[in-house]
């Protein structure tokens, strides 16, 4: 990840920050903004730069290799899985992708055509 994006952890958020790190993670990869074989940063590197402790960040990033997401490699790093993960649902996923997205549009005043339009607008391209 040499470009990488920015990671936060809000402190007074009542979400533990091993889960707003791996949710932020999960999307990145989701939304193809880290793709497969990219390398995550090494724990002490982003446990300094978000100031969390080292095992605050391995538990996210074993919560991501469990759930199928990221591979690690003792002296190789951790990277984003080829793939996948396992047993995921397309479906399903792609069902939650869009109901994300008509939230967001309705919180932007958008009514239901205006969501429709966007989405064959998109569908056109």
């Amino acid at each position: 990840m040499t470009d990488r994006p920015a990671l936060t952890v809000v402190t007074d958020d009542p979400t533990p920050p091993y889960e707003q790190l791996r949710r932020q993670l999960v999307d990145l990869i989701r939304y193809g903004v880290l793709t497969p074989g990219d390398r995550l940063p090494p724990l002490r590197q982003l446990a300094a730069d978000l100031g969390l402790a080292v095992g605050t960040v391995a538990r996210t990033y074993r919560e991501l290799e469990a759930a199928g997401m990221v591979v690690s490699r003792r002296g190789g790093g951790t990277r984003v899985a080829a793939g996948p993960p396992p047993g995921s649902d397309p479906a399903k996923a792609l069902r939650e992708r869009a109901a994300a997205f008509v939230r967001e549009a309705r919180l932007l005043g958008a009514d239901d055509d205006q969501i429709v339009s966007a989405v064959a607008r998109e569908l056109g391209r």
